[in-house]
């Protein structure tokens, strides 16, 4: 049990250097680019490609941990995330770049899954949940310390960390997986009825989808050639994919295990709240950097509020679940509610907001966000029979959270383009109204100078510049307030999923003590 628990404990810190690869490089790419020598149309690629591989890697991980074992397969993902690590800040060639990014983004993708498929196996019933909590800084530590360690490396240490960190890291979980996870056989005669097919459809339909929802908004949607080529290609893969795995027999992915209420609720549930959580680490952090011109290393401590709380509510989460008395439905609608009442709160931020003014939203998050993910994971897991069939629940589980990614970026894109084009035209438009009026009334009102100068030549643009930067400053505030609107009303639409699609369960412990 012991060994098992520290082969556990290896998967979690090899899970934690896959998201930090995706977060903290998305948030220091400013400085990581300019380090590289990449342009800005060349940063976001390094971003796309990582998304893209993942979601690749989180649909086929499953198969190579029943075909390889989890020892073997769990070893070769940490060598491929820290080869790639280590070469990425030496790397000046673009194309070369790309590649190692993407490698790094396979092996990530390749990591998540395991990390629940090694907590099923290991963990018996009684401490299941103890175990979950684990799997659940993944998708609530990590997303919020993010901000803090972008601003550790890039302003205290050095861009290069961004990605060297993850070598302690991936050391330090291979030591741990070469001992603590037991050698199973592997069963290499899967590999003849791999379903090749499947993996090239998720590899077109689910990278093309990623892709698009990416770079849709910097290259003009449907005006672009290649997003059109792109939007065909998931529209026609994905169905096809669909079916595929639906008649294979040996899938990628068993969709028939989503006809379990509670572990379809925990496929939909987690791809909405992997976009949800970014009210609480993304939009505070865009605020003070857009608005108020904060750093990362100035800014992190609102995000680190819910960070560092989830080291207690997390193994209170999973002391509390394990009563009998104690609804899982319950905790995640009060966990949603709790979510909700940050983002409408935050919705009233304005010019005078600075770290100490989200402080309290952030708080409701931090106890918000571990009620759903603790709540939902248990619901998920108590729906599946049997260890053989982990790894297809954890493909079904993780797939759309790495797709999730994808679409919280395109929903922040689509937001700042629609309403901020709004935004800046009311505020133009109504400035350019008063003006007119004023001057008007009185053309030499103080305080509203002529265009021209005495000499009549036209004024410096300095003014102008000035008008544009406050005209900017309250655009971006408007747009971040309506951002925040939008994530209210998917939390509250998430809310009546809660009230219809999951069925009420009880303790691992109890659960399966009946069998």
């Amino acid at each position: 049990m012991i060994r098992g628990l520290l082969g556990l404990l290896g998967v979690t810190i090899a899970a934690v250097a896959a998201e930090f690869n995706a977060q903290v490089t998305a948030i220091a790419l400013g400085d990581v680019s300019g380090g590289l020598g990449l342009s800005h149309d060349s940063a976001t690629w390094f971003t796309t490609l990582y998304t893209a591989t993942e979601v690749v890697g989180m649909a086929i991980s499953p198969w190579l941990l029943v075909t390889f074992t989890l020892r073997h397969h769990m070893l070769f993902v940490l060598l491929l995330n820290a080869t790639s690590s280590a070469l990425i800040p030496y790397c000046h060639d673009e194309t070369a770049l790309y590649m190692l990014r993407m490698m790094q983004g396979f092996s990530g993708g390749l990591t998540i899954p395991l990390l629940m498929a090694t907590a099923l196996r290991v963990l018996s019933p009684p401490i299941r949940l103890y175990g979950l909590a684990i799997y659940a800084l993944t998708a609530t530590f990590t997303p919020a310390l993010g901000p803090a360690m972008a601003g550790l490396w890039t302003d205290l240490v050095g861009w290069q960390f961004v990605f060297l960190e993850s070598l302690p890291i991936c050391a330090i979980a291979a030591v741990l997986v070469w001992y603590g996870i037991t050698q199973d056989a592997p069963d290499y005669g899967r590999i003849r009825g791999f379903d090749w097919r499947g993996f090239l459809l998720i590899a077109a339909g689910f990278g093309s989808l990623s892709v698009m929802l990416q770079q849709g908004d910097r290259l003009d949607w449907f005006d672009s050639p290649m997003i059109c080529v792109l939007g065909m290609v998931a529209a026609v893969c994905i169905p096809m994919l669909l079916i595929n795995e639906w008649f294979h027999p040996v899938p990628l992915m068993k969709l028939q295990l989503l006809g379990r209420r509670n572990l379809a609720f925990g496929a939909v549930t987690l791809l909405t709240f992997v976009v949800i959580g970014q009210s609480g680490s993304a939009l505070p952090t865009d605020f003070l950097a857009q608005v108020q011109h904060f750093r990362p290393e100035q800014s992190y401590t609102i995000t680190a509020v819910i960070a560092l709380a989830q080291f207690a509510m997390l193994p209170l989460l999973a002391f509390v679940l394990d009563f009998r008395q104690v609804d899982a439905r319950v905790v995640n609608f009060l966990g949603l509610a709790l979510i909700l009442a940050s983002c409408i709160g935050c919705s009233f931020v304005n010019i005078r907001w600075q770290r100490d003014q989200f402080y309290v939203w952030q708080a409701l998050q931090a106890i918000g966000q571990p009620m759903v993910v603790m709540s939902l994971l248990m619901l998920a897991t108590n729906a599946v029979k049997g260890p053989q069939e982990a790894p297809f629940a954890s493909a079904l589980v993780n797939t759309p959270r790495a797709i999730a990614e994808a679409a919280g970026t395109w929903l922040l894109q689509l937001i700042d383009r629609w309403r901020g084009h709004l935004h800046s035209e009311r505020l133009v438009d109504q400035i350019g109204r008063n003006r007119f009026r004023l001057i008007q009334a009185n053309p030499l009102l103080p305080g509203h100078p002529p265009p021209l100068r005495p000499d009549g030549l036209p004024r410096a643009p300095g003014s102008l510049h000035a008008f544009a930067e406050q005209v900017a400053q309250q655009t971006r505030i408007l747009t971040l307030s309506d951002a925040y609107v939008v994530f209210a009303c998917i939390t509250a639409a998430l809310m009546l999923v809660v009230l219809i699609l999951p069925e009420r369960t009880l303790p691992p412990r109890l659960q399966f003590a009946k069998k």
